[in-house]
């Protein structure tokens, strides 16, 4: 059963996010990827890394979707003509995917137990990974204020 809930739900993934490439207007496509987060976060329970879930969901799925989303509707863009100039794009990010999982040996990833604990997940962000994450918290508030000062051009 767990394995049918996963392949339907990889397939979910999959297809919303061909979805977010071929769609024509841009508040769709969003609304794909937030599709695709949600599928995706139930791989990770179906996997059993719950802690990586629930961030999926707050922090992907629910943060910085919602972000997204408000962004698009306050700058109003048009709808898209084509969509031929996303489909490269995708195409070369497909490859990508295929080429990393091409090259991945198994059993390969990391063997200690605690490893993907939320405590060690938390002690290393905030001893090792510090700069990064604030580097990282100061460009998403600064491409917050680019939109709000680009959308105030056009009032």
């Amino acid at each position: 059963m767990i394995q049918i809930l996963f392949f339907f739900f990889a397939a979910v993934a999959v297809g919303a996010a061909i979805n977010v490439l071929v769609q024509k207007h841009v508040l769709y496509s969003a609304l794909s990827l937030i599709l695709m987060l949600t599928a995706m976060s139930v791989l990770f329970i179906l996997l059993r890394a719950d802690f990586l879930a629930v961030i999926q969901v707050i922090v992907y799925a629910g943060a910085i979707m919602v972000l997204f989303v408000f962004v698009i509707m306050l700058l109003n863009l048009p709808e898209d003509e084509d969509g031929a100039d996303r489909i490269p794009l995708g195409l070369f990010f497909l490859f990508l995917v295929g080429a990393t999982v091409w090259n991945v040996e198994p059993g390969s990833g990391a063997q200690a137990p605690f490893v993907g604990s939320p405590q060690a997940i938390g002690q290393a962000l905030f001893t090792n990974y510090v700069l990064p994450f604030e580097v990282t918290s100061l460009l998403i508030l600064i491409a917050l204020v680019g939109a709000v000062v680009f959308a105030k051009k056009d009032l």
